[in-house]
């Protein structure tokens, strides 16, 4: 009982320090996140280069938590709130099932017959599958079953982003072309709370959501993460959290997109952006 207690405490405090660091320049793994003794040199951790060699523009926000750190490239566009686009499938996923409009992750909802642009979409999915490719049309029925009214109630009692899903006839769209809104350090807000069971949703739905994100898996690691991708303006998200070592990092990527052949980067800056921090 008092493991059990003292495991929830420091989390706790964990989390509370990590909303108030998110600003903060990275520093070396040695160095502590506070002022470092006089004589302990300081150097600051450049992901530049990731960017740089893929030649695409955005930023990467990575948070270590058990050292409650921040690694960052072009902060100032870390702050800056963007259309979620589809890395919303992971807000979806939780109150569709908390809902009950989808039973589980293998529920199947039967395909339209309407062919679309990603053949990995024509088919009966369910919420494992549908997840992993990104389906909008599946995303679009679960939003319609919610409803307009129990989706707002819930983007607002989960505090997402700027909360504005927009009109009842955007409840299938709101995500891709509305007026919501969430910047790379909300994103990792929203990650810490998913993580650390701090969402208002029941510990199955959580477990599940958890379960469909999960894109790597090795013995050394495990990655969750979701994709995202608005069309106007061309803006990619890659979001998720590794689990090493007993600790875990959120990452939130945001890159401009000009068209399809620029959507790999969104996974590969973020690779190598772990990978300088040794972290993959």
């Amino acid at each position: 009982m008092v493991n059990h207690v003292d495991k929830k405490l420091g989390y706790c405090v964990a989390r509370c320090l990590a909303i108030a660091s998110l600003s903060l320049t990275a520093i070396l793994w040695g160095e502590s996140s506070v002022a470092a003794p006089p004589k302990l040199a300081q150097q600051t951790i450049s992901l530049a280069q990731p960017f740089q060699d893929l030649k695409v523009n955005g930023s990467i926000l990575i948070y270590d938590l058990k050292r409650n750190r921040t690694y960052q490239y072009n902060p100032a566009r870390n702050t800056q709130p963007f259309l979620p686009a589809s890395t919303f499938k992971i807000l979806n996923s939780l109150i569709a099932l908390e809902t009950g409009v989808i039973a589980n992750d293998l529920a199947l909802l039967t395909w339209d017959g309407v062919e679309r642009s990603f053949p990995t979409w024509n088919r009966d999915l369910n919420l494992q599958t549908a997840f992993k490719v990104s389906a909008v049309w599946f995303y679009q029925v679960l939003a319609r079953r919610i409803g307009f009214q129990r989706m707002q109630q819930w983007v607002t009692k989960v505090g997402y982003g700027n909360q504005s899903i927009g009109k009842a006839d955007e409840i299938d769209t709101f995500w891709l072309t509305g007026e919501l809104r969430i910047s790379p350090t909300e994103q990792i807000q929203f990650l810490q709370r998913l993580y650390g069971n701090e969402l208002p949703f029941s510990e199955s739905a959580i477990a599940t959501v958890k379960q469909i994100m999960i894109v790597e898996q090795t013995p050394e690691y495990t990655i969750r993460a979701k994709t995202g991708w608005a069309l106007q303006p061309g803006i990619g998200w890659y979001v998720g959290y590794v689990e090493q070592n007993d600790n875990v990092y959120f990452f939130a990527t945001n890159l401009d997109i000009g068209d399809q052949k620029d959507l790999p980067a969104r996974a590969e800056v973020t690779r190598r952006s772990l990978k300088a921090l040794n972290l993959l």
